[in-house]
């Protein structure tokens, strides 16, 4: 019997790194997935800013890095309790 996979809780740093980076247009998965533990470094501290963590990571990106930042950012930052449903 193999192991099931095990899933990050909700409120993780890695959840919400991976998550961020999910819409970011790239060319293969494994961009996407250095994209994300690039971006969860930067929820750590590793990185003073999103662009740097981008930087860093060198995903092969089908957007600017400009908009790939933006999007990250995005997702990032809470929403305000007004919007919250």
């Amino acid at each position: 019997m193999t192991p099931g996979i095990q899933q990050w809780p909700d409120e993780s740093l890695e959840r919400q790194a991976y998550n961020a980076v999910k819409p970011v247009p790239v060319v293969e998965e494994n961009d996407r997935n250095r994209l994300g533990y690039h971006v969860f470094l930067y929820l750590k501290g590793e990185y003073p800013t999103i662009d740097e963590a981008i930087h860093v990571a060198q995903p092969r990106l089908r957007c600017g890095k400009t908009e790939a930042s933006r999007m990250i950012s995005e997702l990032l930052s809470p929403r305000p309790e007004s919007e919250v449903s």
